[in-house]
């Protein structure tokens, strides 16, 4: 029910989203139609305008322009398609955004009176500008590849990606049969606030957020065995997130009165240095692992890290690097077994 002049106008980062969606709901054992008339949110991490930029520079001027261009129409789109009536919105906080994304999905279902959220982001580089931009201000790696942890670590590699999950109550997921993946305990945003620069992290703020985190799921810091960090490879930015994540787990074990393990037991990896860096679509690529990497009980080797960036410090910490796959065996707690749990950043 699209017309041909606008199905032809329509950005491909909202085509190969529309695609992933309704492929989402019949991988979860849903008919797309079976969804009409409820209550299901929406939202979309988007944010690059290489088409529309193509367009202008085409000299196209045409009125379908607004809903094939526009990303506010692609989760709406979406929405008018499979007659949902949830929230449709777009997230753009940069290379957050389908977390963010998915943050306002868990929100939409717990207290939006959603049955089911859809999450993800779409990102696909369709013109040389943002590269270009990107690579002015000293972003991008030289050798186009994330070296996440690694001493050569000089920037990052960019890459498409589209990705979506579907979420629901797992109450009712459990009523329904449906394939659960994996279970959301908590979720948590912050902004870093004041730091050197616009765009640079900052050590405690990553701390706060995920002792927050940690703090709603009520979970003991000894079962998470695997940390899908940001890990983009750059020099300073991936020591800045592990001393957050030193910070964070010291306190969480003080606060539970634990002490610190004597061996590591939670493996740092990043999925950018498998796939590169989807930007608006980084998170939940990084989801999609992680949910492997529970189906699969392994933890996934990193690659491209070689000696590690000297301004890591994990001595004494609960993490190592995944320079390797290994298993990921169910962790045992005072000799009782307890589920595999991850954090992505």
């Amino acid at each position: 029910n699209i017309a041909p002049r606008e199905a032809e106008l329509i950005d491909p980062q909202h085509r190969l989203f529309m695609q992933c969606v309704i492929s989402l709901i019949e991988r979860a054992g849903h008919a797309p139609s079976s969804l009409a008339g409820r209550k299901v949110g929406l939202f979309l991490g988007i944010n690059l305008l290489d088409y529309t930029n193509m367009a202008n520079r085409a000299g196209l001027v045409d009125p379908q322009r607004m809903t094939g261009l526009g990303h506010a129409f692609c989760p709406n789109r979406i929405s008018f398609l499979l007659d949902i009536h949830g929230p449709s919105e777009v997230i753009d906080t940069a290379c957050s955004s389908s977390l963010v994304a998915l943050n306002r999905a868990v929100m939409a279902i717990r207290h939006e009176g959603c049955e089911m959220a859809i999450a993800g982001g779409s990102n696909l580089m369709l013109s040389a500008d943002q590269h270009v931009v990107f690579s002015q201000v000293g972003m991008l790696a030289e050798d186009g590849r994330c070296k996440t942890f690694s001493a050569a670590a000089d920037g990052y590699g960019r890459a498409d990606g589209v990705g979506a999950v579907l979420l629901k109550r797992l109450d009712a997921a459990e009523a329904d049969g449906d394939p659960i993946l994996g279970v959301i305990r908590a979720v948590a945003v912050h902004h870093g606030g004041t730091t050197t620069s616009l765009t640079a992290p900052k050590a405690q703020s990553q701390a706060r957020l995920i002792v927050e985190a940690h703090r709603r799921a009520g979970t003991d810091p000894r079962t998470v065995g695997l940390v899908e960090c940001h890990g983009t490879g750059t020099r300073l930015g991936d020591p800045v997130e592990v001393d957050g994540l030193r910070q964070a787990f010291a306190q969480l074990y003080a606060e539970r009165g634990l002490t610190p393990p004597a061996a590591p037991h939670c493996g740092l990896g990043s999925v950018k240095s498998n796939i590169g860096h989807t930007e608006t679509a980084a998170g939940i690529a990084g989801l999609i692992k992680l949910l492997l990497a529970l189906r699969d009980a392994t933890r996934y080797q990193s690659l491209h890290c070689g000696t590690p960036n000297p301004l890591i410090e994990l001595a004494g910490s609960p993490f190592f690097l995944l320079d390797r796959a290994q298993p990921w065996p169910r962790p045992l707690i005072d000799g009782v077994e307890q589920p595999r749990r991850a954090g992505l950043s």
